[in-house]
């Protein structure tokens, strides 16, 4: 039976969305911008239409303050790409699990209009695949009542919930652009101390979950000797192929879809496109699945390594704040945290630096004023930073402020002894 996409101009498809609306946008390395653009251009006839979608990349012209009338983002995490706008007004942040974002749209608290998407020409048997990102995204499409594709031979085709028939679309445009690429940084002195004591927490046989950037990269350069690792994760990049190409990331110990890689979208470098790209031995799931506790924790050993951007001398951990500036989301942090702790075995790693770039520290005595508590003290267990390892659980508020302390900067551990003196006595 022959497929037919139901093609138009970008600017006929876009005519759907109305004053008033609900957009979401597909998230990540789909971001689809043609469609963003022809959205934009309309913007002298649209007014209040809400932009919602989880991180994406690339430019979001709807953000110029002079289109405030006509857009509203709303979103479920903030990159770099909007972090300026959103902290000056213009837009609004909706702190969620990232698990149970899905659940805003199935049970109509954010029903959705209009889904902008980008995906695959369908196959043979009519389906388009979502590629390398499934995340939010198919919840979303699946809840929208208009669905407009951007559709792009080199979006990757990969296994796992990400395929819709074409006959979900109602509107398509064609184009042909490279996938959103994020290439690999230099792993500094820094990030490779921090990843070592990291990586010297993980055992064989252990299901990983981490992200992109500096420490990920650096803890999983140090994994090369492991035997048996798995992924089961929400994201992963580039850094993951040299362990599965070395036999090191095998699934071959994980209970929930062993001996393939689970996740919910992927981001880096054109490599990492070109190794999803139909590579049966990668799942890329729905958050729902991905972040769910119950699920995260019936794999063996789970080590969940996440960032901070500080964190307190009682263990709370603050990373989507500074103070009551919104620098990103809760994501999916508290998911596998607590993921982790539950599972056999399981470890729940914070890495970072002991400083900021300017010399400040990261391990204080009190959050900012305003900042979010992302993780309760409560689910802490392992912090990393370059001068050590901290495990918290069982420890209370003295230790904890003790082993805390013996893992910051030299520079600041006099300081935050007298806080802790202070606050608690002795430590």
């Amino acid at each position: 039976m022959p497929v037919h996409l139901p093609l138009t101009s970008p600017e006929k498809a876009v005519s759907a969305i109305q004053s008033g609306n609900r957009v979401f946008i597909h998230s990540v390395a789909q971001t689809p911008h043609m469609l963003i653009k022809a959205m934009v251009d309309r913007a002298h006839e649209l007014r209040d239409v809400e932009i919602c979608h989880m991180h994406t990349e690339g430019p979001l012209p709807y953000l110029d303050a002079q289109y405030q009338n006509s857009f509203r983002p709303n979103s479920f995490f903030i990159g770099a790409n909007m972090r300026k706008q959103l902290n000056q007004g213009i837009g609004d942040y909706v702190p969620v699990f990232l698990s149970e974002v899905p659940l805003l749209f199935q049970r109509n608290i954010l029903p959705i209009d209009v889904a902008l998407i980008q995906v695959s020409p369908p196959d043979a048997h009519g389906f388009c695949s979502l590629g390398p990102s499934v995340d939010i995204s198919l919840a979303a499409i699946h809840s929208a009542k208009y669905v407009i594709a951007q559709v792009n031979p080199r979006v990757p085709r990969t296994h796992g919930d990400g395929l819709i028939p074409v006959s979900m679309l109602h509107a398509a445009v064609e184009v042909d652009a490279p996938v959103y690429e994020v290439l690999p940084g230099q792993i500094s002195d820094l990030d490779r101390k921090i990843g070592q004591n990291v990586a010297s927490l993980v055992e064989d046989g252990a299901t990983l979950q981490l992200g992109i950037g500096g420490i990920p990269n650096a803890t999983l350069s140090e994994l090369i000797h492991h035997k048996g690792l798995g992924i089961h994760t929400e994201m992963f990049s580039d850094g993951v192929i040299d362990l599965v190409e070395r036999g090191v990331i095998t699934g071959e110990h994980k209970t929930v879809l062993p001996y393939r890689l689970v996740s919910a979208f992927v981001m880096g470098s054109q490599r990492v496109y070109d190794f999803i790209d139909d590579n049966p031995g990668v799942a890329m799931k729905q958050v729902s699945f991905t972040n769910d506790t119950a699920i995260i924790r019936r794999n063996p050993k789970v080590t969940a390594i996440n960032s901070a951007i500080e964190i307190d001398l009682t263990g709370q951990v603050c990373a989507d704040t500074i103070g009551t500036y919104q620098y990103s989301g809760v994501g999916g942090q508290m998911d596998f945290v607590r993921g982790a702790s539950l599972s056999e075995g399981g470890k729940p790693i914070f890495a970072l630096a002991s400083t900021t770039t300017r010399g400040e520290s990261k391990l204080v005595p009190f959050l900012k004023e305003g900042a979010g508590v992302t993780t309760t003290r409560a689910h802490v267990h392992y912090i990393v930073t370059e001068y050590g390892i901290a495990n918290l659980f069982g420890k209370n508020l003295r230790q904890r402020a003790r082993a805390l302390i013996n893992i910051a900067h030299p520079n600041h551990r006099e300081e935050l002894e007298r806080e802790a003196f202070a606050r608690f006595g002795s430590v």
